[in-house]
């Protein structure tokens, strides 16, 4: 038999062509959704105060959907009203997803600090690949998610991908009446 596929998303969503997608740390679609719907505490390493940022942007739209974000950026002090941490082990309470926002070189060294802090989810953002972290966080018990935005992700199942005009299908900068 089968399997229904949706019709408007590519097979496997967003980074469908990700060559992380043919590795073997690839994730399926049902996998990342027991993550979205499991974990809300999120350390979003990286975070940055400047709204042009994709990561300023996912922390708005994962706390609007309910999620506690917790901003993780030695450069910063404070984002979105949020006191900022150095480190994840400065951050408070348990850490259940580290969510990566850094260059991939940066992953070993979060990797570490999150399975110190014990977390249960890596999640490195589109752009982040870095097998061997991932090796070591899956070793130590973690899930792992390399390539992917939490924010689309949780938008292609929960149904937010028009926020912001995100594949609206609209091709023009006239409002439709």
């Amino acid at each position: 038999m089968k399997a229904w596929a949706c019709p408007i998303l590519p097979a496997d969503g967003v980074a469908a062509n990700s060559p992380v997608n043919q590795g073997r740390f690839a994730t399926t679609a049902y996998e990342r959704l027991k993550i979205l719907e499991k974990y809300r505490r999120i350390a979003m390493v990286g975070l940055s105060s400047n709204p042009f940022r994709p990561s300023h942007f996912a922390a708005i739209y994962l706390r609007a959907e309910g999620y506690e974000v917790i901003p993780v950026n030695p450069r910063e002090t404070q984002v979105l009203g949020m006191r900022c941490y150095s480190t994840l082990g400065e951050a408070p309470g348990p850490v259940e997803v580290v969510d990566i926002f850094r260059e991939p070189s940066a992953a070993p060294a979060l990797v570490e600090e999150a399975i110190a802090v014990g977390a249960k989810v890596i999640w490195m953002q589109l752009g982040v690949i870095h097998e061997e972290a991932a090796e070591r966080a899956r070793a130590a018990g973690l899930e792992v998610v390399m390539d992917r935005c939490m924010k689309i992700e949780h938008a292609r199942f929960f149904g937010g991908l028009s926020t912001m005009g995100l594949n609206t299908g609209v091709i023009t900068a006239r409002r439709i009446r």
